[in-house]
C-alpha cells in the first residue's frame, strides 16, 4: 500500500502516486462555465442579459476609454437601479455613435433596440473611466435586478495626425445562477432564429432549410465535433439520394475544405452546389474521413458504441433516405491532418465554447447534424457534449468572414471590409482574407502581370489598411521605443520614419515595421500583427513606464500609391501647410500631415514609404474619408496611367526588391541578420540596451544561416519551404519565389547555411521527394532588383 502522506520523491519510480497531466488551456476553454467574457471595441456597444446577483467587471484594456452603462428591465424599459451607482444622464455618447452616418458597424445593435422598442432618449447611463483612466483600470459591480445591460464605448472620431483613438473594453460576467457543471451559456443568436435546435450529445437531428436561409452550427462547450450532411430536397422528392459529396467539393474548390470567401461551396456528386460557407470562427475541420460508424468502434474494442452514422440513419429515415453503414459528411470542428508520411492523424478540436460555422442554403435542403459520441479518443476533448443549430431567414444579411485572435486568450474578431473596400470592389470581386480584412487579390480586367508592369513603369494604388497601427504616447514613450525596437530611436527626428525589427530576448523576430515620430513624446508603430502591440504594452507595464499603447488600426486606413509616376500624381492633389514640406519635397522615409486638394480638404497623413521597391507613398486617412481619398487619387491618376493593384502583383514586386514577409522570410526562430535586415540592428551606434541585444550580439558573431538570392535554371515553379541541397545534404530552404517578368528569370529568396551562402555557389532545389527531381540554381546578390534602393530614393 502507498502511504499518501509520504513525499512522492522518496518512493521508487515504480510506486510513485500518479500525478495529473499539466495542461495549459487558453481563452474560454480555460474559463469556469459560470463566467462569460465580452470584448466591446472602441466606438462599439453590446447588450447582455443579467440576473440579480450577477457580478459584472469592466476592464479598460488600453486606457483612456470612456464607458457608458445603461440598465434596462426584462421588458426593455429604463432601469437606473440595476446597479448601486447613480446614472448621470442620457447616454449621449451611445446615441451619437448610432447616428454616425458613415459607420454601420452598430447596425445589428440598432436593429435589436428597435425590435425591443428601447428608446435611449428615455434612459439614463452611468459614465465610467474616461481620459484619466490608465491601462488595465477595472470596475466591478453587482447586479440588483433581472434585466439587460448595455455597455457602450463612445469616442470622437480619431484625428489622423493625432492619437485620440478609441480602444476596447473587456466585460467579464460571473453568473450567480449558473452551476459550473452546466454547459457554457449559449451566445445570443445572430438574428431572430427560424429554427432553434439543440442536438444532444451522442444524437443526431434532421431539419429542413429553405433556399437562401442560413444555418448556424455551434459548438456549445468547445472541442466537440459535429457531422453535417444535406440533400437537395427536390431530388429527394424524386427518390434521388445525392448527399453532399466532399470528394467532389475538394476537386472543384481545390481546398481540403471550403472556407468563407471566393472558394466556399459544398457540392453533391452531380456538382450541384448545396451550401456556401459564410462565416467560420474555428477554421479547422475535416472533409476526408467518414462520420464515425459501428465498424470503427467494433474494430477498436467498443462493440455497440453509439455512432454518428447510425444516428444519421435514424434521423433521416423519416425522409425516406436509405441507411448506410458509414456516412460521408462534413466533420465540422474535427481536427485532422495528413502528415508527411501520408498518415491521417486526429487531435482535440480547435473550437472553443460558442465557436460556429454559418452556411447559406443554395437550394431547399434536408439537413442532418450530429453531436459526435466519440469518447475513446481526443476527437471531442475526451468529453462529448452538445451541438446547437439555428437557422435564419434569407432576408438577413451576413458578411463573409473568419475569426482571428491577437493572442490565444483574445476574443475572436471577424473579417471586416476596409474603408477602401467599396472603391476597389468597383474593379474586382476577387478578394481574399488577409489579417482580418478582405483585400483585393487581383483585378480581372488586367490581372497580376499588368498590375506588376504598371507598378514598375507607371503607378498603382493598393489597399494596405490591414497593417496594424499603435499609438505610443507619454513622457516615457521614447524610452519604451528605445527598449522594444532594434533601431536607435533617439536619433529619430519629428516627421521621420524608421524601418525596424522587434525581437524576443532570444533574438527571434516578433515583427518588422515602421515607426513614425509625430512629436517628442508621440510615436506611431505600423507593423504586421496585433501581437506586436500587445508585446509593446506588456513591456511598458513590466517596466512601470508612464506611457500609453493604444491600437488605432480601425481608425486609420491607408492606400499605397507606388511607381515612377506616383510623385507627379500626388503633388497635384496633396496640400500641405506652409510649415510642412510639399509633396515633391518629402524625403525618403519622411511623412507629413496634409489634406486632399486644399486647406479645407480631407485630412490625411502622407509618408514616402512603400513595399514595392519603387518610388512611392502611403496615404493614411480615417475610414469615413477613404472613398473621397480614393476618388481623388483615381481621378488624377487617369493622367498618369494608374492601375489598381492586388496582393498577387504586390508579392511579385516585393520578392524582386528583396522585401521580407512574415511567415515566409522570417519567423520567431529567425533573427534580423538571418532575415536579411541586419541593418536594423545597429549594435555599434546604439549603446542602449534593447530586447534581444545580448542574443543578437552572439548570433552576429556566430552566424548560422543567411538570406540570399537564387537564380534558378529553368521555368519550373518553386515554392516556400522547398529544400535547397548540395549533393544529398540539405543546406537550406526557399522562403519566397517568383518568375520575374523584368529579369526574365525564375528567382527566389532562400535561407542557407552560411558555409554555402557565398555568391556564385551552385545549389539544387529539391522537388517531388527532394531527390528524384532537382532544379539547379546559383546564389546571387540580394536583392535581385535595385539592390542599392536607388529607385525609391529617386
Amino acid at each position: 500500500m502507498i502511504d499518501l502522506t509520504r513525499p512522492p520523491e522518496t518512493y521508487p519510480h515504480s510506486v510513485r502516486a500518479a500525478r495529473p497531466s499539466r495542461i495549459i488551456n487558453a481563452g474560454r476553454t480555460a474559463m469556469a462555465r459560470n463566467r462569460e467574457r465580452y470584448e466591446i471595441p472602441g466606438r462599439g456597444a453590446i447588450m447582455i442579459s443579467v440576473r440579480e446577483g450577477d457580478q459584472l467587471g469592466l476592464r479598460n484594456c488600453e486606457g483612456m476609454q470612456t464607458v457608458e452603462l445603461v440598465g434596462l428591465t426584462t421588458a426593455g424599459k429604463p432601469c437606473p437601479g440595476i446597479f448601486d451607482q447613480m446614472p448621470y444622464g442620457a447616454p449621449q455618447g451611445l446615441m451619437e455613435l448610432l447616428n454616425a452616418p458613415f459607420d454601420n458597424s452598430l447596425g445589428r445593435f440598432a436593429q435589436t433596440l428597435r425590435r425591443r422598442d428601447i428608446r435611449l432618449e428615455d434612459c439614463r447611463a452611468q459614465r465610467l473611466f474616461g481620459n484619466g483612466s490608465p491601462p488595465g483600470d477595472t470596475v466591478e459591480m453587482t447586479v440588483h435586478l433581472d434585466g439587460f445591460v448595455i455597455i457602450a464605448t463612445p469616442a470622437p472620431l480619431m484625428q489622423i495626425d493625432a492619437h485620440n483613438t478609441a480602444t476596447p473594453i473587456t466585460a467579464l460576467v460571473k453568473r450567480a445562477h449558473h452551476s459550473d457543471s452546466y454547459s457554457f451559456a449559449l451566445p445570443d443568436p445572430l438574428a431572430d432564429p427560424v429554427l432553434d435546435l439543440r442536438v444532444k450529445t451522442a444524437t443526431a437531428e434532421s431539419y429542413f432549410v429553405k433556399a437562401g436561409d442560413y444555418i448556424q452550427i455551434q459548438d456549445v462547450d468547445g472541442r466537440q465535433c459535429t457531422d453535417f450532411q444535406c440533400f437537395a430536397a427536390r431530388k429527394l422528392d424524386k427518390g434521388i439520394e445525392h448527399a453532399l459529396d466532399v470528394t467532389t467539393t475538394r476537386t472543384l474548390q481545390g481546398h481540403a475544405y471550403p472556407m468563407p470567401g471566393l472558394h466556399g461551396k459544398y457540392y453533391d456528386q452531380d456538382m450541384l452546389p448545396l451550401v456556401e460557407v459564410i462565416q467560420d470562427t474555428c477554421g479547422r475541420h475535416d472533409a476526408f474521413a467518414l462520420a464515425c460508424a459501428a465498424k470503427y468502434y467494433d474494430d477498436i474494442g467498443y462493440p455497440g458504441h453509439a455512432n454518428c452514422s447510425d444516428n444519421f440513419n435514424g434521423a433521416l429515415a423519416g425522409h425516406g433516405v436509405s441507411a448506410r453503414a458509414g456516412w460521408m459528411a462534413i466533420n465540422f470542428f474535427f481536427n485532422t491532418g495528413i502528415d508527411a508520411h501520408g498518415v491521417m492523424y486526429a487531435d482535440e478540436p480547435w473550437s472553443r465554447p460558442g465557436d460556429y460555422v454559418l452556411l447559406r442554403a443554395l437550394t431547399d435542403l434536408i439537413c442532418v447534424s450530429s453531436a459526435c459520441p466519440d469518447d475513446t479518443t481526443p476527437a471531442n476533448g475526451w468529453n462529448p457534449t452538445d451541438i446547437h443549430v439555428r437557422t435564419y431567414s434569407g432576408a438577413q444579411t451576413f458578411q463573409r468572414s473568419v475569426a482571428i485572435r491577437a493572442t490565444p486568450d483574445s476574443e475572436p474578431k471577424m473579417t471586416k471590409a476596409t474603408g477602401f473596400h467599396d472603391s476597389f470592389a468597383r474593379y474586382t470581386r476577387n478578394f481574399i482574407e488577409y489579417e482580418g480584412y478582405w483585400l483585393a487579390n487581383c483585378f480581372a480586367a488586367a490581372g497580376p502581370l499588368e498590375e506588376y508592369w504598371a507598378c514598375r513603369e507607371k503607378c498603382v494604388v493598393l489597399d494596405l489598411s490591414p497593417l496594424r497601427k499603435f499609438e505610443i504616447t507619454g513622457p516615457d514613450s521614447e524610452a519604451l521605443c528605445q527598449y522594444v525596437f532594434t533601431r536607435n530611436i533617439k536619433k529619430l527626428a519629428v516627421g521621420q520614419v524608421v524601418y525596424s525589427a522587434m525581437c524576443y530576448p532570444h533574438g527571434g523576430m516578433i515583427d518588422d515595421g515602421t515607426l513614425f515620430r509625430l512629436a517628442r513624446d508621440n510615436f506611431r508603430w505600423i507593423g504586421g500583427s496585433d501581437y506586436s502591440g500587445e508585446w509593446i504594452r506588456e513591456k511598458a507595464a513590466e517596466l512601470g513606464l508612464n506611457v500609453l499603447v493604444r491600437a488605432s488600426t480601425d481608425m486609420q486606413h491607408n492606400v499605397a500609391v507606388q511607381g515612377p509616376n506616383s510623385r507627379d500624381l500626388l503633388k497635384e492633389i496633396i496640400w500641405t501647410a506652409p510649415h510642412n514640406p510639399k509633396l515633391d519635397e518629402l524625403g525618403w522615409f519622411r511623412f507629413t500631415p496634409a489634406r486632399i486638394g486644399n486647406e479645407q480638404g480631407v485630412p490625411v497623413v502622407v509618408s514616402r514609404t512603400g513595399y514595392t521597391g519603387e518610388l512611392g507613398y502611403e496615404v493614411f486617412c480615417h475610414p469615413k474619408h477613404a472613398g473621397a481619398v480614393f476618388d481623388a487619387i483615381w481621378q488624377e491618376g487617369q493622367a498618369h496611367d494608374i492601375r489598381p493593384m492586388g496582393l498577387e502583383a504586390l508579392d511579385m514586386v516585393r520578392i524582386e526588391a528583396g522585401l521580407i514577409f512574415a511567415g515566409y522570410d522570417f519567423s520567431d526562430e529567425t533573427d534580423p541578420f538571418e532575415a536579411g535586415i541586419g541593418f536594423t540592428v545597429p549594435l555599434k551606434s546604439k549603446p542602449d540596451d534593447f530586447i534581444g541585444r545580448e542574443a543578437l550580439i552572439r548570433r552576429k558573431e556566430t552566424p548560422a544561416r543567411k538570406l540570399v538570392g537564387l537564380e534558378i535554371d529553368g521555368a519550373v515553379d518553386v515554392a516556400h519551404g522547398d529544400a535547397v541541397h548540395i549533393g544529398r545534404a540539405r543546406i537550406g530552404e526557399v522562403t519566397s519565389s517568383m518568375r520575374s517578368p523584368l529579369l526574365g528569370k525564375n528567382i527566389a529568396l532562400a535561407r542557407l547555411d552560411v558555409s554555402h551562402a557565398a555568391l556564385d555557389t551552385r545549389v539544387e532545389i529539391g522537388k517531388l521527394d527532394g531527390l528524384q527531381k532537382r532544379l539547379p540554381a546559383t546564389v546571387v546578390p540580394f536583392a535581385h532588383y535595385d539592390p542599392k534602393k536607388t529607385r525609391p530614393q529617386s
